[in-house]
């Protein structure tokens, strides 16, 4: 990445000229999609989406964004590297209101497992010293003592201002810190009312991640108001 590919170098907070942003990344723990990170790579900034279903011999590289098989309990940033962001989307299978039935079947073991992805995320993005977002479906992950309740909740309607198309429900949980500036709503007006299309997604193989994507509303709302040079200024 070049400075001139930068669409923020020349903001008015950067009053000495424009800045160097060659070291800072994003971070995006158990992506898939990439969803949240193209906000942030169309900005210029480059972009790391680890997850384990990404290939763990060949990195895939889209743009700025750099798809990276990785486990959050063990994967490390490049080095060198300043991170600005960290977004992260705990496996939510095995805590999730929606398979609340299934919970007795499972046991305590699969609830054990998204305990440590999630608080391995958390510990990640705290470390990391950036504004960060966990984000997880409503669920039991609020009623444990250790992790708490959400700091925000959204609906993905509530930014379709940004995405016309993300008129659905799914109230979702986010526990955020390090400076993190959750977006206020923007709706975008005289639309019909938002559907149900996440509870009616029909069983296939890839219904997990069909479910879980980010819709791109949130995701640019979670960029315009997080951006370095948004933070620097209000600094």
């Amino acid at each position: 990445m070049h400075s001139s590919d930068c669409a923020i170098h020349n903001m008015p907070a950067y009053p000495n000229g424009p800045c160097d942003c060659r070291n800072e990344i994003a971070i995006f723990l158990c992506d898939v999609t990439g969803n949240m990170a193209k906000p942030w790579a169309d900005a210029g900034f480059e972009c790391y989406c680890v997850d384990v279903q990404h290939s763990i011999r060949r990195e895939r590289v889209e743009g700025n964004i750099h798809f990276v098989w990785g486990d959050a309990r063990t994967w490390r940033p490049p080095e060198g590297c300043k991170v600005i962001f960290v977004a992260a989307f705990p496996p939510c299978t095995h805590t999730t209101v929606a398979g609340a039935r299934d919970f007795v079947i499972k046991g305590g073991q699969m609830l054990r497992d998204a305990l440590e992805i999630f608080e391995a995320c958390r510990q990640a993005a705290a470390w990391s010293g950036a504004p960060y977002m966990l984000e997880n479906p409503v669920g039991v992950l609020s009623t444990i003592p250790h992790i708490g309740k959400p700091d925000y909740y959204f609906h993905p309607f509530d930014y379709t201002a940004f995405e016309l198309t993300d008129n659905y429900t799914k109230k979702t949980c986010l526990w955020t810190g390090n400076g993190f500036v959750m977006p206020a709503p923007a709706r975008l007006e005289g639309l019909p009312p938002p559907d149900d299309r996440i509870h009616k997604c029909p069983p296939s193989a890839d219904r997990a991640d069909i479910r879980s994507a980010t819709p791109m509303g949130f995701a640019r709302a979670v960029f315009e108001a997080n951006r370095p040079d948004r933070l620097r200024a209000a600094a």
